[in-house]
């Protein structure tokens, strides 16, 4: 039995009523790295969202930030983020997510994201179209690079590897309105999906963080590849680019 966008939905849902609760709380931060931080609304969070998935799913196979992989038998496969933009979470800065998808057969078949902050609900059933708020959003039909708005992120391990990515922000930084920098890829792809940004781009990525947004920014019209242009985004290493079709080609142009 294959889950159902609602149920996906409903689980964001209840994920993101956590994350809200316990936004002005004062968190208990522990460190994953020299940036990568976690906070118990992270594990509560993913404790919930695994109990309910296990619960109608018991031989669910679930890939999950916190828990990492927890086996299961089949060909569906979830991909767990409970809490995308945990440094800004941790510092009461209003922007992070819920991100949930489901693949069958190693292609992602649902996705929500959910923003609890701005109660936006991100969903796409692939071949169904992209919805926010339960109205049907659309990729920006701009053309030219010039008059795009840009938004990418950066890794935990800047410091200390080639891809850095700052050589692209400032190459692109000057040739379009301007890059953003979020810090949930999860909403960056979703922007790009609801025509707030252009294009999005990111070089080291996890799949729980991109699985939900990619397939929503794809159903809303967007051209999504890894960023050397292979069609899958998702397998290690995982890289992004999400753009309005019009614009696509340019950007790949410029990071590769």
């Amino acid at each position: 039995m294959m889950p159902t966008l609602s149920f996906v939905e409903q689980l964001a849902r209840g994920a993101g009523t956590i994350l809200r609760d316990g936004y002005n709380s004062e968190h208990q931060i522990k460190y994953k790295g020299v940036i990568d931080l976690v906070t118990e609304i992270d594990h509560a969070s993913e404790a919930y969202l695994l109990k309910e998935i296990q619960s109608l799913f018991p031989d669910s196979h679930v890939i999950a930030e916190e828990s990492g992989e927890t086996k299961g038998v089949g060909t569906g496969l979830w991909y767990v983020d409970p809490l995308d933009g945990t440094v800004n979470y941790a510092h009461h800065i209003p922007v992070f997510c819920v991100s949930i998808a489901y693949a069958f057969n190693g292609v992602v078949q649902l996705g929500a994201v959910y923003d609890p902050m701005r109660d936006e609900m991100y969903i796409a059933e692939r071949g169904k179209g992209a919805l926010l708020n339960g109205e049907s959003i659309r990729a920006s039909s701009t053309t030219e690079l010039t008059k795009s708005l840009l938004v990418t992120g950066f890794p935990y391990d800047t410091w200390n590897t080639e891809l850095d990515n700052f050589k692209n922000f400032e190459k692109l930084a000057k040739m379009t309105q301007g890059v953003r920098r979020l810090g949930s890829a999860a909403l960056d792809a979703c922007y790009v999906a609801a025509g707030r940004f252009d294009g999005f781009w990111e070089l080291a990525l996890r799949p729980w963080d991109i699985a939900a947004g990619g397939l929503i920014a794809e159903e809303a019209g967007a051209r999504v590849t890894a960023v050397d242009g292979k069609p899958d985004y998702i397998s290690t290493p995982q890289s992004i680019l999400a753009a309005a079709p019009g614009i696509y080609e340019a950007m790949w142009k410029q990071l590769n």
